[in-house]
Order: structure tokens, then C-alpha cells, then sequence
């Protein structure tokens, strides 16, 4: 398959997406995350893709079976106590993801984070390696570091995910800046898909206002984890976002998806 036939898997007849991450495991505590299998089947219906790690991907395969899956190649590791941050290294290759019959990879790029030598070369790296297979690579460029809301303003995403983009990603996720203009412009200067990540848990309306928002500046789809999977109803959660996604909801509309019942 070409890289065309790859995406096709997370993105639909619109161009847009709805992949669900649940690769937090090496990274961040997981509540919500127990039994990715259960979770998978669960949100199956509004969900076109997954983030997982090696380990879940072979775990889960028959719950993976016809949607995307997207292989986690790296670890990103927060800061921990006195432990150095380094950012995110690379673990896994795309012969990895051949193994785990998976129709993309995904690696951290942190732009102006210590690390971000190794992390740029790591990511050039994996892009090389892709040219030969067709295997996608989304880069999750985000400035500085994950978790650093403060450091996520208009001017350092939109570095982040040209950055990205010139380094050769094949679809970028990323942050959404909280102003729609200024992410519509952003995308308008991204030549390859753009996809918003969830962050932490928010409250229902401000997260389905976020999605809204950024499907209506131009994000080809979200790339949403904590906010599905540590939800009371995930499957509602999903179903809601599926609505702004590819329906065109409002988040008013979606809101009362997630309400119904």
C-alpha cells in the first residue's frame, strides 16, 4: 500500500479523522486506561483510529481489527521529581509497526525543549525510514515539552507545526491554541493535515467547544485520549465528538449527544 492507502484508514470520505489515543501507559498514570481491549470495543463505532503502544497493539489486535492503528514510537517522558526531562527518545521502528500490521507510527517532537536535537534527528530518522514502506508518520509537535499549557501560545504551536511539517510528518498533531483565528491561520500555513490533541480532563463543554472550533478552523480531525477514556460515558464522549467531526455539529448539538439518556 502507498501512504495514501495507509490514511485512509484514519481519515474518511470528508478528509477527517477521529483517532483515539491510548498510549499513556509509559508515560503518565492511566486511570481509565485498565482494560484498553473493553475501552476499544466500547467507543468501536465513533472511533476511526487508535494510538497504542507495542505492547497493546499485539495485546489488542483482534479489538484493532479494521481501524487504523497508529504505532506509539517513542516514549515521552514529563519531568519526574530530580529525574533529567529528556523529552521523548525513540524505541520502536517501522519495521515495528510492519510487525504490529499497524498503518502509521507516531513520535513526539518537542521544538525548543533541551533535547531537541536528538528528538529532530530521531524524528528525520523515522521519516527516512518511512519513505521506503509507505508507513505514515504523524509528528505530535508540541513546544517545549508535554504539559506545558503555559508555553502553548499561538506563536510557539505555529513554529511547532511548520516544524513538523518541513521535517517531512505526513499529518502533525498538535495543540489548540484557544483562538480560532489564529489556529485557522496556522493551518493554512501546514501543508499536511493537522489534528488537535484533548490535553488534560477539561469540563464537557469546553472540550466539545475546543473540537468544534478547530474542525471549524481547518484541523482535519482530533486525536483525542483522557478526555474519551477518563470520562463517566466514554462511549457517549466518543459518539459527541464523532458528531462535531464528521456530521458538522455544533457543540451545543454535541453536548446534548453526550447528555441523551
Amino acid at each position: 500500500m502507498n501512504k495514501q492507502d495507509y490514511l485512509s484508514r484514519f481519515f474518511k470520505a470528508d478528509g477527517r479523522t477521529v483517532i483515539l489515543p491510548i498510549d499513556h501507559g509509559t508515560a503518565i498514570p492511566v486511570p481509565g486506561l485498565e482494560s484498553p481491549a473493553e475501552l476499544i470495543e466500547k467507543v468501536k463505532p465513533f472511533v476511526d483510529g487508535y494510538v497504542a503502544n507495542f505492547g497493546a497493539a499485539l495485546a489488542c489486535a483482534k479489538q484493532l481489527e479494521g481501524k487504523g492503528i497508529c504505532l506509539r514510537t517513542d516514549v515521552y517522558k514529563p519531568p519526574f521529581g530530580e529525574n533529567t526531562d529528556h523529552g521523548s527518545f525513540l524505541t520502536f521502528s517501522i519495521d515495528d509497526a510492519l510487525e504490529t500490521d499497524a498503518h502509521a507510527v507516531m513520535n513526539m517532537l518537542y521544538p525548543h525543549h533541551p533535547n531537541e536535537a536528538q528528538m529532530f534527528r530521531e524524528c528525520a530518522e523515522l521519516i527516512s525510514e518511512s519513505q521506503q514502506t509507505g508507513i505514515p508518520v504523524i509528528l505530535e509537535s508540541l513546544p517545549f515539552g508535554i504539559g506545558r499549557p503555559d508555553e502553548y501560545t499561538v506563536e510557539n504551536i505555529r513554529f511547532a507545526v511548520r516544524a513538523a511539517a518541513e521535517l517531512g510528518a505526513d499529518v502533525v498533531k498538535t495543540s489548540y491554541p484557544g483562538d480560532r483565528d489564529a489556529f485557522e491561520a496556522i493551518v493554512k500555513e501546514c501543508y499536511v493535515p493537522v489534528v488537535v490533541l484533548g490535553g488534560a480532563a477539561s469540563k464537557d463543554a469546553g472540550i466539545l467547544k475546543m473540537v468544534a472550533d478547530a474542525i471549524s478552523g481547518g484541523a482535519s480531525g482530533v486525536a483525542i485520549g483522557r478526555n474519551v477514556w477518563q470520562h463517566a460515558q466514554p462511549e457517549r464522549m466518543a459518539k459527541a465528538i464523532h458528531a462535531i467531526v464528521h456530521e458538522n455539529a455544533t457543540a451545543d448539538a454535541a453536548l446534548g449527544i453526550l447528555e441523551e439518556g
